[in-house]
């Protein structure tokens, strides 16, 4: 018998060293990332504004429609940080929704710093699931230009995740398994956080919240 998934839980593809996160752009701005290895390659891309990043292959497919959404997702980039930077950021999270503690100290205060929200999880067919998936939001400023020299690499998987919708549109019964072998899913494992004050910051085991 399977143990249940816990509410709040990342899950992601990663190695002993690195892990994938995941962001939609337009056109010029992922060219230009691309190309050069580097987000601030293209002019368009401001480190002024708040950046939201995900480790969740299906989320980032469900924000952005398989990147049919819109043309400001047009194109879905792959982005590897290292273990170190990555709890780095996580260290300086906030949550959006904070516990009945915080509301009740701290209701009136504005939120600041790295935002974390965590969201219904989404299967590849975007069928909504019993538990959480984590959504980073980097604020503009020091802290944003400070992530994006920690991406060490950038690929597009844009091709990857329009033959995934081509796939399940023409074989509805298609299973996660077949998808994986036909290399349209990646394996997502789960990203433990050790580290208690992080698990704190980022409301990991506070109770379920209603739906």
């Amino acid at each position: 018998m399977s143990t249940p998934t816990p509410y709040k839980q990342i899950r992601a593809l990663h190695t002993p060293r690195t892990i994938t996160l995941y962001q939609a752009y337009n056109h010029p701005i992922a060219s230009a990332a691309v190309s050069a290895q580097s987000l601030t390659a293209s002019p368009l891309f401001k480190t002024t504004r708040m950046t939201w990043i995900k480790p969740s292959w299906a989320w980032m497919l469900y924000r952005s429609g398989y990147s049919f959404k819109d043309a400001n997702q047009s194109r879905i980039l792959a982005l590897t940080m290292s273990h170190e930077d990555f709890l780095w950021l996580l260290s300086q999270g906030v949550v959006s929704h904070r516990s009945p503690e915080e509301k009740g100290d701290q209701g009136g205060k504005k939120l600041g710093g790295v935002r974390i929200q965590w969201d219904p999880e989404r299967d590849v067919k975007m069928e909504r699931l019993g538990y959480r998936s984590i959504q980073i939001g980097i604020p503009g400023g020091e802290v944003c230009e400070r992530w994006v020299g920690m991406v060490k690499k950038i690929e597009d998987v844009t091709d990857k995740a329009r033959e995934l919708k081509r796939v399940i549109d023409e074989r509805p019964e298609v299973t996660v398994g077949v998808l994986k072998e036909m290399g349209l899913v990646p394996e997502e494992k789960v990203f433990e956080i050790e580290d208690e004050e992080v698990r704190k910051r980022l409301g990991m085991d506070w109770p379920v919240e209603p739906e």
